[in-house]
């Protein structure tokens, strides 16, 4: 048995103290939910058309007013005879008669039907970023996401070098900051700035926080406490359009969201909520911390720290022997797994699993647009479909193994673009609506299945940077779908088609990928070097992790089994 195994095993195991901190990490995903789910609001398009310009007008409907002005200043578009959101009618000069000749852009701004996702005042309208300017919309969803993806590189890297704690309070330090920033934004770019920041500081919590309760936990309880962390992040982003709608404005909206994030630090900034992770410690040798919060681990799970059972050491002999020789604190940089065999390789095939997973995941939910003429008919059906792609990996990933659902959620994901994109001119629509529902949820399990997959399979000495490696490509992926908004979604068709093909790629990578279900977390390079690939199907999942038994089957403690 790995050394240090032996020293969390005689710290109590999984015990209370363990579980109580696991379980207290899932309340902060709500607040960091309610920020990420703040994105789509802000930038939520209200229908407007507008505002008649009684100048323009011949000089017999420059009286005209309320209905009459809107049908003599704009043009109507298509049989709804909706008006047109960016043209006003053009009259001749001088003109013979009450006729238009054409149509000419917005002198006097426009009309907006608000609220707006329960804003009556939003980005959106404050700026005017519609018609010529609509292309800034997608700028800001691209610079947030952009946020997120540099804060998961290079605060991932951070984690593994200063420490998951230290990481988690300087990330929430600057998210409350930077909240309260966009807040009083007083220009487009200043925001456009402050959300690029906002994103990375949000992604740094989010990123420490995850790796933090992964490692708290034993084999048989990563993926429930996993999947109920994300649970709790829907519930944030449910909440989101309600408090939208009681705030009312963006900017109190945005100083809400600072609020929450300013709680989570006046609690989770302790040590007592939040210690820094003791596998982390013990695996880059920083014993001395390592030693106080086993020590206060052993003492809350009732077990002495000094006593020891016939076959067992104690908690203070395990941690004697780990410091024999003095050993000095050692930091990884994730550039190391350059020189590794197998690492690099699943950290590869993850990280590409991640970045089809996020971009199918933003495409099929631009398909569900046209079908939804309000707001929140698309955000509640993502936010329920990841509730149920959560549930479906709880109840599937412990009983079939990591790999086989990655590989059949990236099998049903391919499938459901190909169809959409062969027959999508000649299926009926609710076949394409059912196809993108199907393909939305299952671009929902790849991308959580890919991060969980990649923390267990990383070493511990850079778990936070590679796995901040796999969550940013996976954002990329998300990234792409604005990105062809920028252009009047003219590539919208091609990323698709690019996206499918990456999935079918994706199908024969994933079996490459070894079984993580039932390991210990590797804790060195070497480590993980040492996963190797196993056969898809077997009958009973082999373990390499022994519960905690009573001491009279401590004989049972001897044995360490390895798979592969």
């Amino acid at each position: 048995m790995e050394p240090e195994v032996r020293v969390l095993r005689a710290a109590g195991g999984f015990g209370r103290a363990r579980r109580l901190l696991a379980t207290a990490s899932w309340l902060p995903c709500v607040a960091l939910g309610l920020a990420l789910g703040s994105e789509p609001l802000l930038t939520a398009l209200p229908a407007h058309h507008c505002q008649p310009d009684p100048a323009l007008l011949p000089p017999a409907l420059r009286t005209l007013s309320g209905p009459a002005l809107l049908d003599a200043s704009v043009p109507r578009l298509g049989p709804a005879r909706a008006p047109s959101p960016c043209l006003l009618l053009r009259y001749p000069e001088p003109s013979p008669g009450a006729h238009p000749n054409g149509t000419r852009s917005c002198t006097r701004g426009w009309h907006y039907a608000l609220p707006a996702a329960g804003l009556l005042r939003s980005p959106v309208t404050q700026w005017n970023l519609v018609c010529e300017n609509g292309w800034k919309v997608p700028l800001e969803q691209t610079s947030h996401l952009l946020g997120w993806l540099l804060g998961c590189v290079i605060l991932g890297m951070g984690c593994d070098w200063f420490g998951r704690r230290a990481v988690f309070v300087a990330s929430l330090v600057l998210a409350t900051g930077l909240g309260a920033g966009e807040a009083l934004a007083a220009s487009f770019p200043a925001l456009l700035a402050l959300r690029l920041l906002h994103g990375g500081s949000l992604a740094g919590a989010s990123l420490a926080l995850y790796v933090t309760r992964l490692e708290l936990c034993d084999p048989p309880h990563r993926l429930a406490f996993s999947m109920g962390a994300g649970l709790f992040s829907v519930a944030g982003t449910l909440l989101s359009p309600g408090l939208a709608l009681l705030a009312q404005d963006w900017h109190l909206l945005q100083g809400l969201s600072a609020l929450a994030t300013g709680l989570l630090l006046l609690f989770w900034g302790f040590p007592a909520l939040f210690p820094e992770s003791p596998c982390w410690l013990l695996a880059t040798g920083q014993l001395a911390q390592a030693r106080k919060i086993l020590w206060h681990f052993a003492e809350a799970s009732g077990v002495d720290p000094e006593s020891s059972a016939e076959e067992e050491s104690s908690l203070a002999t395990e941690l004697d022997v780990l410091s024999a020789g003095n050993p000095q604190p050692q930091r990884h940089w994730v550039l190391e797994l350059l020189h590794t065999r197998v690492a690099w390789r699943n950290g590869l095939i993850l990280g590409f699993s991640s970045l089809v997973g996020g971009g199918m995941r933003a495409s099929f939910f631009r398909r569900l647009a046209p079908h939804e003429l309000a707001f929140y008919g698309p955000y509640f059906l993502g936010a329920g479909l990841e509730v149920v792609a959560t549930v479906f990996l709880l109840l599937t990933v412990d009983r079939w193994g990591r790999r086989l659902v990655l590989l059949l959620g990236t099998l049903v994901m391919g499938l459901a673009s190909l169809l959409i994109l062969s027959g999508v001119q000649y299926l009926p629509g609710w076949t394409v609506l059912s196809l993108s529902v199907l393909g939305l949820l299952a671009a929902q399990a790849v991308s959580t299945l890919s991060s969980l997959f990649a923390a267990e399979l990383f070493p511990t000495v850079i778990r936070a940077a590679g796995l901040g490696l796999v969550l940013g490509a996976g954002f990329l992926g998300q990234a792409a779908a604005p990105i062809t908004d920028m252009h009047g979604r003219r590539g919208f068709f091609l990323l698709h088609v690019v996206l499918a093909s990456f999935a079918i790629l994706t199908l024969v990578c994933v079996l490459l990928l070894p079984e993580s279900r039932g390991r210990g977390l590797p804790q060195s390079l070497q480590d993980a070097d040492r996963l190797r690939r196993s056969p898809l199907l077997r009958g009973r999942p082999r373990q390499d992790y022994l519960p905690l038994l009573p001491p009279s089957h401590s004989w049972a403690q001897t044995q360490l089994v390895q798979e592969g």
